[in-house]
């Protein structure tokens, strides 16, 4: 296996003066290889504004196209971080040009990228040469707490059931803790480690066949609800859809669950912007 290329690590980003809203910005809402092939959704990934504080979560296939098409315009120059939460093509495709994006092309040394070691170490997804773009770069880890800012931090706490490297996070701030429960075969520990405000979820399947259950590593409606009712968040976003859950209508979906359980449970769409202020 080889090496990982070591950098220096800046020193903690100071705290920015917050001029805009804490928000959430999805910049894509397509899960699992045929929505994502096919764009039936946009596959962009999201991007936290966290108190002045800019993080690429997961960029996908278009993530480039989907933040400059934005309205408002996402600036690829105004982030601060990317994070992959895995390897996989629909979280990861575009890391290598949001780098550049965000590093004006390499010119200017900034940002730092968080990663599980597989993505940058076995078959990698990072290309060599844009990683001295970076100030830093993160080996992300079970069990890890990272200090983005004096005021913001992410952890992840429990490495998940995935065929790749694979990590949730729990983004703390100092108004609201964000929760996001990423690609992953339900178990019960899940719901020992995501007690945000917000929880957002990846379900791919609406419904799961048990014979599915030996082989399928994403979460079904019947596990969302499990975790759901169990952690009981402020708010819950379902997120990262395959085709049974595009055909089931995923705004659909999200009302009769949250009918059923008394919960405020609401469906991402490609270009929603969630105020964190709301809570």
């Amino acid at each position: 296996m080889p090496a990982v290329t070591k950098y220096v690590l800046k020193k903690i980003h100071p705290m920015k003066n917050n001029t805009e809203t804490d928000f959430i910005k999805f910049l894509g809402t397509a899960g699992a290889r045929i929505v994502v092939s096919k764009q039936l959704r946009a596959s962009g990934g999201m991007w936290y504004s966290l108190d002045g504080y800019n993080v690429l979560v997961d960029p996908g296939p278009g993530c480039l196209v989907r933040c400059v098409s934005s309205r408002p315009k996402m600036d690829p120059m105004e982030l601060d971080a990317i994070i992959l939460t895995h390897r996989h093509l629909d979280h990861a495709a575009d890391v290598n040009v949001m780098i550049e994006a965000m590093t004006e092309g390499g010119f200017k040394k900034r940002g730092i990228l968080y990663a599980p070691e597989d993505a940058l170490t076995e078959d990698p997804v990072v290309f060599k040469y844009v990683r001295n773009y970076l100030s830093h770069i993160e080996i992300i880890k079970e069990g890890g707490r990272y200090n983005l800012t004096d005021t913001v931090s992410f952890g992840t706490p429990v490495k998940h059931h995935h065929p790749s490297e694979t990590y949730g996070l729990n983004f703390f701030t100092p108004r609201s803790t964000i929760s996001l429960i990423v690609d992953t075969r339900y178990f019960p520990e899940l719901v020992n480690f995501y007690k945000g405000d917000v929880l957002i979820i990846n379900v791919v399947r609406y419904k799961v066949d048990k014979d599915m259950k030996t082989w399928l590593y994403h979460l079904s409606i019947a596990d969302v609800r499990e975790i759901v009712t169990t952690l009981k968040p402020k708010v819950t976003i379902l997120n990262h859809f395959g085709m049974t859950m595009v055909k089931a209508q995923p705004r659909k979906v999200a009302e009769e669950l949250s009918q059923k359980t008394g919960l405020k449970i609401i469906a991402a769409g490609d270009g929603m912007k969630f105020d964190l202020t709301t809570l």
